[in-house]
């Protein structure tokens, strides 16, 4: 079944008649269409693209026309879906209840008249974009090759006389020359005390000595990569050295354990024991993991607070993320992104090394 389909087999299955599709994200899932000015409708019926002459064009290059018609209405695109609707004896209506503003759902309200709008079309996109098939994780393949590349540039061309927004910046550009579409998110690259920040963001300074934490990710047809590294700058002393050895060895447990039918919130517990009992307790202030798709934060999660029945099943993608931080020292994480492949057996998608480097 292809995308669409599995999409109106759910909708079907909740009595719901049609579905607009406003998120970026679920528009390019569903239609393979990359753009963000329209609306899919999806009815009982027949399914559509609503654009404008700006991206007719692309539209016809890229769309299925066995599966999308493509229309560029001549009045609003809300009175268009009202008669698209009215066309196909819709009543139902389900908006993504997840991402659509307030004001954008008071006007469908207006304009849909004689329409029921009911939330839902988000939990269906979202349940779908859920479990990746063997398409999703080739892309996600590509990406993650760009990234582990870019890693192997970025030792080869850090020099002490560099910031940290221009180490960034050199893991960006590099994974745009080699392919990717852009960022995953935005690139963390910090040092020195700036490493206790989890999610902290690259300075105007000088590269500091010390603990050196780079976060990043391609991005290849819509579907990103994850992959955190930490290396030393200078010379790690016996502490850092017992506090990455134990980040990589909690890490490389978790992995052990992502697998299918494995409890989601035990894969976290495995990695937090193992660093609560080296001595940091409390120093590792995140879950171990998230879900990697066309988002990069997305279900399932590999935490602590995960539903108790909540497991890895075929098609997760998940990321696996430990780390510990010193609050105004050091900080280290160690991150792969890995699969659930569709046979049930594991996939790391992430092959750049973990071993303590130290460079200058």
């Amino acid at each position: 079944m292809t995308k669409l389909q599995r999409f109106k087999a759910k909708m079907a299955e909740q009595g719901i008649d049609a579905a607009i599709i406003s998120s970026y994200v679920n528009i390019r899932y569903i239609t393979g269409f990359d753009y963000q000015d329209g609306y899919v409708l999806v009815t009982k019926n027949k399914s559509y693209v609503i654009t404008d002459f700006r991206y007719i064009e692309a539209a016809r290059a890229a769309v299925n026309a066995d599966e999308f018609e493509i229309v560029m209405p001549d009045t609003s695109m809300g009175i268009c879906m009202c008669g698209l609707l009215d066309e196909n004896e819709c009543k139902t209506v389900a908006f993504e209840d997840a991402t659509l503003s307030v004001a954008a759902c008071e006007n469908f309200k207006k304009v849909l008249v004689g329409k029921e709008l009911v939330p839902g079309a988000s939990k269906i996109a979202d349940g779908l974009r859920l479990y990746k098939d063997a398409d999703e994780i080739e892309k996600m393949k590509k990406a993650q090759a760009i990234t582990d590349a870019a890693f192997t540039h970025i030792l080869k061309t850090l020099t002490p006389n560099m910031t940290e927004i221009d180490a960034a910046l050199e893991l960006e550009f590099f994974m745009r020359r080699m392919g990717s579409e852009g960022v995953a998110f935005e690139t963390i690259a910090v040092s020195g005390s700036a490493s206790a920040l989890p999610h902290g963001v690259p300075r105007n300074v000088k590269l500091e000595k010390g603990f050196f934490t780079m976060d990043y990710g391609a991005k290849v047809d819509g579907y990103c990569s994850d992959m955190t590294r930490t290396v030393v700058l200078g010379k790690a002393d016996a502490e850092m050295k017992k506090l990455y050895n134990t980040v990589l060895t909690a890490q490389l447990a978790a992995l052990e354990h992502i697998k299918e039918g494995n409890l989601c919130r035990d894969c976290d517990k495995i990695a937090r024991d193992i660093i609560d009992n080296a001595g940091y307790k409390g120093r590792f202030g995140h879950s171990l993991g998230h879900g990697v798709g066309m988002y990069i934060h997305e279900a399932p999660g590999l935490s602590s607070r995960a539903p108790e029945d909540l497991v890895l099943a075929r098609g997760h993608v998940v990321t696996d993320e430990p780390g510990i931080y010193i609050e105004g020292l050091y900080g280290c994480r160690i991150e792969d992104m890995v699969a659930i492949m569709p046979d049930g057996s594991t996939y790391d998608f992430t092959h750049s090394p973990k071993e303590l480097i130290e460079l200058f």
